[in-house]
């Protein structure tokens, strides 16, 4: 039954992958999630995500598109709200010291800050 299926998954992102599209969007992100009036274009964005993709694109393991690397940045910054969340209450591990790659200083907690 599966030999009928026509769609296979991809592989999942590799670490050099995920390092190149948080580097790249946390370079754009005032450009692609600004809000209020000096926002930029739904065109100005996709400009932007393709830039990514071409920069992802040659370190991946598969060719990405931008929907897959919109996806991984979502599921990135879900990951990294529940571990936040998680520190907060006082229950679970430490705080990795990636946390602070996806959330600005002020949303970690004390325990998770970079040192100063």
């Amino acid at each position: 039954m599966a030999e009928d299926s026509p769609k296979r998954r991809k592989a999942n992102f590799n670490e050099a992958e995920t390092e190149v599209l948080i580097e790249q969007v946390l370079k754009h992100e005032q450009l692609l999630f600004a809000a209020g009036p000096g926002r930029a274009s739904a065109g100005q964005k996709r400009k932007v995500w393709e830039l990514i993709r071409h920069k992802v694109n040659p370190v991946a393991a598969c060719p990405r598109d931008v929907e897959d690397l919109k996806k991984r940045w979502r599921d990135l910054k879900r990951r990294d709200r529940s571990k936040l969340c998680r520190l907060s209450q006082g229950c679970g591990p430490p705080a990795p010291p990636a946390l602070g790659l996806l959330l600005p200083p002020e949303e970690l907690p004390p325990a998770a800050a970079p040192p100063a």
